[in-house]
């Protein structure tokens, strides 16, 4: 069985994202980019899944600018067989939609026929959590999202996925979509050697031309603001104080 991964190029999570003094965006202007912390999760589970034998190739799949090939070259070195860039933004600052991501993934499976995709459940850069579920809609497939669990029991895959009111086990055909969460595993570290090894893996550029895929936004961001600073805390000097705080000023009790 085929695994395709798909992987985004983020701002670093350790990063502090600053916001442009005209409100237009994030300043991105020499900020560390690494891959987005769920797809890393997915990425790791689907090497686990080759490594056990479930799988018998994974491949990654960036859709961004041509830098996500460094990305891309890390998930290589992480144990990926090899990868798929398609480049569909020449300025870094262009985020494409997840429809556009969900319609160019759909053409990348019609042309890979994997049997399974996993990937993280959303980016931390804009926090959609929609790519996935419109892949499934497009190509029609069964779909988990918030993975905590994945097993593949012959044509099934069982999912333990987190709900709000815990956790819910589901069993969905295959083949199918998986959107991950944090709980699923621990990413390895890609060590030196499979660094140099990675150099040598296909890596393949297309463009949206190439699926006949339009990018062109439909979305149009109006306004980006930092959020509001938190409230310096207050000492109250008796219970009767805080309760009545509590009551009048925060409305909790």
């Amino acid at each position: 069985m085929k695994v395709l991964v798909p992987v985004k190029r983020v701002i670093d999570y350790n990063v502090k994202v600053r916001v442009k003094a005209d409100g237009t965006g994030v300043d991105l202007a020499n900020v560390k980019m690494s891959m987005n912390p769920f797809d890393e999760i997915a990425l790791e589970e689907a090497i686990r899944m080759k490594e056990a034998g479930t799988a018998s190739e994974v491949v990654a799949v960036s859709i961004g600018v041509k830098q996500a090939q460094e990305t891309l070259r890390t998930a290589l070195a992480m144990g990926a067989d090899r990868a798929i860039l398609i480049v569909a933004a020449d300025d870094v600052h262009t985020d494409i939609e997840p429809l556009a991501v969900a319609k160019l993934l759909k053409a990348v499976i019609d042309a890979e026929q994997p049997g399974l995709v996993i990937g993280g459940k959303q980016a931390i850069d804009n926090d959609m959590n929609a790519t996935g579920q419109m892949l499934s809609a497009l190509v029609g497939w069964s779909q988990a999202t918030f993975a905590s669990e994945l097993k593949v029991e012959g044509e099934h895959a069982v999912v333990t996925r987190e709900v709000d009111g815990g956790l819910q086990t589901i069993k969905v055909k295959m083949p199918a979509i998986v959107t991950v969460d944090l709980r699923l595993n621990e990413p390895r570290y890609a060590s030196l050697p499979n660094i140099m090894k990675a150099k040598k893996k296909p890596l393949e550029e297309k463009t949206p031309a190439d699926y006949g895929v339009d990018v062109s936004p439909r979305l149009t961001v109006l306004k980006t603001v930092e959020p509001a600073e938190r409230a310096a805390g207050v000492m109250v000097g008796s219970v009767d104080e805080l309760v009545a705080k509590l009551k009048d000023e925060a409305g909790v009790l």
